[in-house]
C-alpha cells in the first residue's frame, strides 16, 4: 500500500472510530507482525514498527532488520493481518469508550430508548449502548422505542469486545443531579446538598443548607412559582418531593424531617445505646408523622440516620419498654423532661436504617426558624 493512503486510510479510522492515532497505528502493527510471523514461520521475537510520520515499515527480528515486501505474503497471510487489525481495532475503542465512560459513574446522561431485550431497557447513546434493567426502573415508568430518557451511569465494565454501560432511574443521584442542572446555586456549590434519601416513584426528601447566609437554601431549590422543582418533578413523572434544611443538631434534624407534622423540639428523646429516638406527637398529628403506609417516617428515618419511632404521650407513658421519664424529673413535675445529654450523630457516617410499618410526614418547627417546601399531598395521603 502507497504509505501516503495508509496514514490518510489512518484519519479517516481515527474520525470513524474515535480512536487515537497511536492506538491504530499499534493495532497495524501487531497485526502485520503476525502475519509475518505465520508467512515466515517465526517465533515472538519477530517485530514491525511503521513510522507514524513516512509510513514505513520496519520488520526486525533478534539478528536485526528483515527485507520483505508486504505485498509477498500471500492471501493467508494477508487475511490474518486483517482480521488482527480489526479485533484489535475493536479492542482499542473499548477501551476508549470504557475510559471515557468510567469516569461518568456517578453522572446525568441523556439517551433514546432504542429496544428491549428481555426485562432490560437497551438506551442508546450515540456511539455506544447502555442498559437499564427492571431493577433499576421506577415501576410506575413506562418507556417506548424513541422516547428521550436520563439516567445516572452507575457501573461500567468491559464485556468481551464490547463495554457495558449501567444506568438508573431509582439512585437517589438521579435527583441531586437534575438539581443541578435547574439550580444555578446548587451546581456552583453555594447550596450544598446534604442527603437525598428516595422510595423511588413516591416520595423523595432532600436536605439542605447554604454556605451564604444571604441565599435561602429551600427558596432557590424551589424556584419562583416553583419553577425549579417543578422542572425535577415533571421528569420524575411526577413523584413527590420534600425539601427541608439541614441541621447538625440530631433533634432538629428529626424535627425538620418529619414534616408537615406539627412536632416540639422537647419531645423528641434520643437512645445513643440502641441509635433510636422516640418522637412524642399530638394524637391529630400522629398520622402525619408516620405518613401513608409509614412512607413518611421511615424516610426521615433514612435522612437521619437513627431509627425513629412515634408515639402519643399516652402510648409512650403506658410502654413498659424503655420507661419515660418520671414527673420528679421534670422542672414542673407535669411532663417528660428533654434529654439534656443527647449527641449530634455525625452526619455523613451515621448509619441508615427505616422504621418498618410505620407511615411518614413532614412538620414545621415551632421554635426553630427551619422551614421546608414539600410537593402538595395526594388526597389519600392527608
Amino acid at each position: 500500500m502507497n504509505p501516503d493512503e495508509l496514514l490518510r486510510l489512518i484519519d479517516v479510522l481515527q474520525i470513524q472510530k474515535d480512536v487515537s492515532k497511536e492506538a491504530i497505528f499499534l493495532a497495524l502493527e501487531d497485526a502485520l507482525a503476525q502475519g509475518v510471523r505465520k508467512r515466515l514461520g517465526m517465533g515472538e521475537d519477530l517485530t514491525v514498527t511503521i513510522n507514524r510520520t513516512s509510513a514505513q515499515v520496519t520488520v526486525e527480528d533478534e539478528e536485526g532488520e528483515i527485507e520483505i515486501e508486504m505485498a509477498e505474503l500471500g492471501r493467508i497471510a494477508a487475511q490474518a493481518v486483517k482480521q488482527g487489525f480489526f479485533q484489535r481495532l475493536r479492542e482499542a475503542e473499548r477501551d476508549t469508550l470504557y475510559e471515557e465512560y468510567e469516569n461518568r459513574v456517578g453522572t446525568l446522561i441523556n439517551g433514546q430508548v432504542q429496544r428491549y431485550e428481555g426485562q432490560d431497557l437497551v438506551v442508546n447513546l450515540g456511539r455506544t449502548e447502555a442498559y437499564l434493567s427492571r431493577e433499576d426502573r421506577v415501576r410506575s415508568e413506562t418507556f417506548a422505542p424513541g422516547d428521550r430518557i436520563r439516567g445516572i451511569v452507575v457501573e461500567v465494565r468491559k464485556d468481551g469486545s464490547r463495554v457495558r454501560i449501567q444506568l438508573s432511574r431509582t439512585h437517589p443521584d438521579l435527583v441531586r443531579r437534575l438539581f443541578e442542572l435547574e439550580v444555578p446555586e446548587v451546581a456552583d456549590n453555594i447550596i450544598e446538598i446534604k442527603r437525598v434519601v428516595r422510595e423511588p416513584g413516591y416520595r423523595t426528601k432532600m436536605a439542605v443548607t447554604s454556605i451564604d447566609p444571604k441565599i435561602d437554601s429551600i427558596g432557590a431549590c424551589v424556584g419562583v412559582r416553583g419553577s425549579r422543582i417543578k422542572a425535577v418533578i415533571d421528569e420524575l413523572r411526577g413523584e413527590r418531593i420534600d425539601i427541608i434544611r439541614w441541621s447538625d443538631s440530631l433533634e432538629t434534624l428529626i424535627m425538620n424531617g418529619l414534616k408537615p407534622a406539627s412536632i416540639h423540639l422537647d419531645n423528641i428523646y434520643p437512645d445513643e445505646e440502641r441509635h433510636a429516638a422516640i418522637v412524642l406527637v399530638e394524637e391529630d398529628q400522629q398520622s402525619l408523622a408516620i405518613g401513608k403506609r409509614g412512607q413518611n417516617v421511615r424516610l426521615a428515618s433514612k435522612l437521619c440516620g437513627w431509627d425513629i419511632d412515634i408515639k402519643t404521650r399516652d402510648q409512650y407513658f403506658a410502654s413498659a419498654e424503655g420507661a419515660p421519664p418520671t414527673e420528679s424529673d421534670t422542672p414542673d413535675g407535669d411532663g417528660p423532661a428533654t434529654n439534656e445529654a443527647t449527641a449530634t450523630p455525625s452526619g455523613e457516617n451515621a448509619p441508615e436504617s427505616t422504621t418498618p410499618d410505620s407511615p411518614a410526614a413532614e412538620a414545621a418547627p415551632i421554635e426553630t426558624p427551619a422551614t421546608e417546601v414539600t410537593t402538595p399531598p395526594s388526597e389519600d395521603e392527608a
